[in-house]
């Protein structure tokens, strides 16, 4: 019996040791097993574990589905990879979130390791024989490949179709008044669990998948962000915040800070200021740095009638970093709201070897328009002194308004006569087209992109036909483009009798301009106006016509580009109405 005794100990060893390769099914299964052995007859047990043991594989052992026992390797490898090929042929629905597809599971990079699987069952031949001996067998779990550059390709697109970022709580200002921002919960793709759940899908036989899909919560709570709405965001707004620097203080008003401030989440659960130093100081540093040491940009300059260089120089500046800092120590508190500028060395922006790179040597294109004296001509002067040494870098585009904004009674533009609707109307900065067709023709024949320009409905007889441009604000605008590599400077000089418009760079092409003839002429009419704010108008034929630029290099034909106008009737307008008492 002691000989019997040491036997049984040996196979419980043996199938204990096997119980820790397997999963929890089969170590449920492998104490049964043991517990029915102890209380058999050892002989019996030994017998039948022989009998079971036959061939690479335990009696009753399946894989797949496929009952491989008793089989060599040679034999059960066949049968396993058909079971493979079926199952990963077959597609499995997959939901993710709300939307169902069918995926293959080849597509995910999913296949199996029959080999791997074969060893697994080898190595489970002694659970298998004994759960054979009870009437029951094993499956052995197979196992799954995962291609994880493939299985990342589809989580990515499933996770393009289901992940939504979350809101943060936010306060920005409109004015002086905060206005928050509520926050609001995301969601993610979880993609280890997303790629568990196929795995598993495809080893168990299952036809269906779903992908797990997660919430991301908001780190700033809704009462979080009422807290903060009604105390530092308010505290921040409610005094001004003061500068010191320079030998100055500079106010910073209520309405300054709110503009260059907000509160954003803090990853704390709370809300911090952060202010926008680079914002709040525009229009201010120069008041808070002595010109003797700011830095001073690179310009370019006509110096006895060709252009120059005049040298940047190097300077010191705010420190926007530490402002921003210190601002944002203050802001929320109701006194002490003072804080020192630092001053940081400082290159400038436009440096001297930036300015010559330009290339801005020679003169490219000129035209003139003359004028007689009139209200509108302040205007055309105003924005010519307004656009005198402008300069346009390579690949820019020029917009005039743009670059001039509104015409205002503040900046010297006065009330002067406009096209609007084919008639004569009076409003400030009326005029300036003739500008704009100034600068047009000094874009013309300095082969510069023509970008945006709109010729007047009906001919003025003082610019030529077909090269002329109307502006408003803020429409029809007046645009072109450098397309040159170098830069274009821009020359306006304006007298008593009339305006011209110089370009200064390198010059690439010689323009030439050809017109036709005026053809599909239109008579006017007459028309008699007795509104008290009538303006008279001559009349003119309307007409179509063509006009060609040529560009040449060394006197040979480059290219050429057509522009063609078609002019209204201009009406002859008689004003009839009459002054009480007249």
């Amino acid at each position: 019996m002691g000989d019997l005794r040491s036997a049984e100990a040996t196979v419980l060893t043996g199938v204990q040791v096997k119980q820790s390769k397997l999963g929890a099914a089969r170590r449920n299964r492998a104490m049964i097993a043991v517990a029915v052995v102890t209380a058999l007859d050892i002989g019996v047990v030994a017998l039948g574990f022989a009998a079971a043991t036959a061939g690479d594989y335990a009696r009753g052992t399946r894989v797949l589905g496929v009952d491989i026992g008793g089989m060599t390797t040679p034999q059960a490898r066949p049968l396993v990879e058909r079971a493979a090929a079926e199952r990963t042929a077959r597609k499995l629905s997959v939901t993710v979130g709300t939307k169902r597809v069918q995926v293959a599971p080849t597509t995910a990079g999913l296949s199996f390791d029959v080999d791997g699987t074969l060893a697994d069952a080898r190595a489970d031949r002694g659970v298998a024989s004994l759960l054979q001996g009870l009437g029951d067998g094993l499956d052995v779990p197979p196992r799954v490949r995962a291609d994880q550059a493939r299985m990342g390709e589809l989580l990515e697109t499933a996770a393009s179709r289901v992940d939504r970022d979350k809101v943060e709580a936010l306060i920005a200002y409109r004015g002086t008044r905060p206005r928050a921002r509520a926050p609001r919960p995301g969601r993610a793709l979880d993609h280890k669990a997303s790629a568990a759940a196929l795995r598993t899908a495809l080893a168990t036989g299952a036809s269906s998948a779903n992908l797990v899909v997660k919430t991301v919560h908001p780190t700033v709570s809704v009462a979080a962000l009422r807290a903060a709405l009604a105390g530092p965001a308010r505290t921040a707004v409610a005094s001004p915040v003061m500068l010191r620097g320079g030998g100055h203080t500079v106010e910073l008003s209520p309405a300054r800070v709110a503009a260059a401030l907000r509160f954003t989440a803090d990853g704390r659960g709370g809300l911090k200021p952060v202010f926008d130093a680079e914002k709040a100081l525009k229009g201010l540093e120069d008041r808070l740095v002595k010109d003797s040491v700011a830095p001073r940009d690179a310009r370019i300059e006509l110096v006895g009638g060709e252009p120059k260089v005049i040298p940047s120089r190097n300077g010191k500046g705010v420190d926007r970093k530490a402002l921003a800092t210190a601002v944002e120590k203050v802001v929320t508190k109701r006194s002490g709201r003072v804080v020192s500028v630092e001053l940081i060395p400082r290159k400038a922006s436009f440096s001297t070897a930036d300015a010559k790179k330009l290339g801005v040597e020679e003169k490219l294109g000129s035209f003139t328009t003359n004028y007689t004296p009139a209200p509108r001509v302040t205007n055309i002067r105003t924005i010519a002194r307004i656009l005198d040494g402008h300069l346009v870098k390579p690949g820019e585009t020029f917009s005039l308004n743009g670059v001039v904004g509104k015409r205002d009674k503040a900046r010297g533009f006065v009330e002067a006569p406009m096209i609007l609707n084919g008639r004569y109307v009076d409003d400030v900065g009326g005029g300036v087209s003739q500008f704009a067709t100034t600068m047009f023709n000094a874009v013309f024949f300095s082969g510069m992109q023509d970008v945006q320009h709109t010729p007047h409905s009906f001919y003025i007889s003082r610019y030529p036909a077909g090269r002329e441009s109307t502006v408003s604000y803020p429409q029809p605008d007046f645009r072109w483009k450098n397309n040159s590599p170098h830069g274009v400077l821009v020359d306006t000089h304006s007298t008593d009798s009339g305006l011209t418009v110089t370009f200064w760079g390198t010059k690439r092409y010689d323009i030439e301009s050809q017109s036709s003839k005026p053809y599909d002429i239109k008579n006017f009419k007459s028309i008699d106006d007795n509104d008290k704010d009538c303006i008279p108008m001559p009349g003119a034929k309307g007409f179509t016509i063509k006009v060609w630029r040529i560009f040449k290099n060394d006197g040979a034909e480059v290219k050429r580009e057509e522009f063609r106008t078609v002019y209204q009737p201009e009406p002859k307008v008689t004003c009839t109405h009459k002054a009480a008492g007249g």
